[in-house]
């Protein structure tokens, strides 16, 4: 499926769509979720949290999206969280030079290169405007982050590039007042803000995202992970800065070198699970692994989760070693020491991180399980994350048929989310119900009248089955439940 296709079936549905689109001068890269995009949304990190953060063992905090320019300061994002762009000399259209030479030579383009280095890889392929057709003046260089006044002092603070800024200030008196030993995860989903040059391809690249992050803290001494055991045989697929691909156990991956140390392996073996239970293949998963021009600013080394979609690989998860580079900055900016005692021995520890696009991993949940069949379309989403566990159809509008099937809807919406649907006939709700992912569908018909019995549906193999009104609450819960935790 097309990226259209599918941004045309979510807005239909109401998946998601442009904000304020009745104003026609609304920027770019906002854009709204509807009731079945939140679903979804909400689904998917009820997931994170069941397979990575409780499952581990982490804890969770909700920090603020305003933070004073110190912090930022201290972590560089005001001197290094900048983006290259070009303009236009003719219409002035804004235009990231590492996308440019990516449309044009269907290549995937580092985006730390020099200014000087892009100017000279566009005049060598021709990049021109892309609108007019025009000359692009030289790369420049854009602060991304959305600077605030607070207060009548309008005192200098900004809106957070990122979410995990909250959790390295935090991190010391969470360590003492949780009575936490290291290694110690912490996680935190919420809003972060970047004020993107040119944002397009809609959940794709957004200037207000969705982010669920977990920062690991360790002593680098000892970074033996706690739970190894259970992932030491997990296969990961890698690729490296050259392009060469591989499969090796987190075991192997120790011994090759590729992972610098278990615990490394070990989270990388649980986003790997979380993943594959979102519905998307692991045959169009693969871990990249960044080269110093690709890395962040403050990352020693790097992962990028992607998923293969219809525009390219797609990054879902950054997953980068920061060593002891934050904790270390906001202990010299701020003065306050960030040390904490592991077993008898003072340690500044270092920081593995997974920060998860949470948009962007709805988007890849949506177009790999958008099926045609047909002229009929359907979203093939895991019952767990589907936003709408089933509807309630009666088979006509007559001989009581609407008042039972509006009963049951009433008693079952009391513990799943579900919907009631009497219009047109029951091929066409049938269909409604494929297009927006719904599992499953009850219909209630004259049987339903002598036997206290409803026809289940399966969306995905349109098999039927006829099971009691009373065991209804029973066999939707097993139907929908999360996975087991491994």
């Amino acid at each position: 499926m097309s990226f259209e296709d599918v941004t045309r079936l979510a807005q239909q549905k109401g998946y998601f769509f442009k904000s304020a689109d009745s104003y026609p001068n609304s920027p770019a890269g906002f854009l709204d979720y509807g009731p079945l995009g939140v679903g979804l949304r909400n689904n998917f990190v009820d997931l994170w949290r069941r397979m990575v953060v409780k499952a581990d063992g982490m804890l969770e905090i909700d920090g603020s999206q305003i933070l004073p320019r110190q912090v930022f300061e201290a972590s560089g994002h005001l001197t290094n969280f900048t983006d290259p762009f070009v303009k236009c000399s003719k219409c002035g259209s804004v235009f990231r030079p590492d996308k440019l030479l990516e449309e044009k030579t269907k290549e995937q383009v580092p985006e730390k290169l020099s200014d000087q280095e892009y100017d000279s890889m566009m005049e060598e392929k021709g990049v021109k405007c892309l609108r007019c057709g025009s000359r692009l003046a030289g790369t420049s260089r854009f602060n991304m982050m959305f600077r605030l006044g607070v207060g009548p002092g309008l005192e200098e603070a900004y809106l957070r590039p990122e979410t995990c800024q909250s959790i390295f200030v935090d991190f010391p008196f969470l360590f003492k007042t949780q009575r936490v030993k290291l290694p110690v995860g912490v996680a935190q989903f919420g809003r972060s803000f970047r004020n993107e040059i040119a944002p397009r391809q809609g959940l794709l690249r957004m200037r207000e995202l969705n982010q669920a992050e977990v920062e690991v803290f360790f002593n680098p001494g000892r970074p033996d992970a706690r739970r190894f055991e259970s992932t030491r045989e997990e296969v990961l697929p890698f690729m490296d800065a050259e392009g060469r691909t591989s499969a090796q156990t987190t075991t192997e991956g120790l011994k090759s070198g590729i992972l610098p140390n278990p615990l490394v392996g070990h989270y990388l073996a649980l986003l790997l699970r979380l993943f594959e239970a979102t519905g998307i293949g692991r045959e169009l998963l693969r871990f990249r692994m960044l080269s110093a021009k690709d890395r962040a600013f403050y990352s020693a080394a790097g992962y990028d989760l992607e998923a293969k979609l219809s525009v390219g690989w797609v990054e879902l998860v950054a997953c980068n070693y920061r060593g002891d580079y934050d904790l270390g900055r906001h202990s010299k900016v701020s003065g306050s020491d960030f040390t904490v005692d592991d077993a008898g021995e003072k340690v500044l520890p270092h920081v593995f991180e997974l920060s998860l696009g949470v948009d962007r991993t709805v988007y890849a949940m949506l177009e790999t399980s958008l099926k045609t069949t047909g002229d009929r379309k359907s979203l093939s989403l895991k019952p767990y994350l589907a936003p709408l566990k089933a509807g309630i159809f009666p088979l006509v509008n007559k001989d009581g048929l609407d008042g039972r099937a509006m009963e049951i809807f009433e008693e079952l919406k009391e513990s799943l989310d579900v919907f009631y649907d009497d219009s047109g006939s029951i091929g066409r709700r049938y269909a409604r119900a494929d297009e927006a992912g719904v599992p499953f569908c009850l219909t209630v018909d004259y049987d339903t009248m002598k036997d206290q019995t409803v026809t289940l549906r399966d969306r995905d193999t349109r098999a039927q089955e006829r099971v009691g009104v009373a065991d209804l609450p029973e066999k939707m819960a097993k139907l929908c439940k999360f996975p087991r935790r491994r």
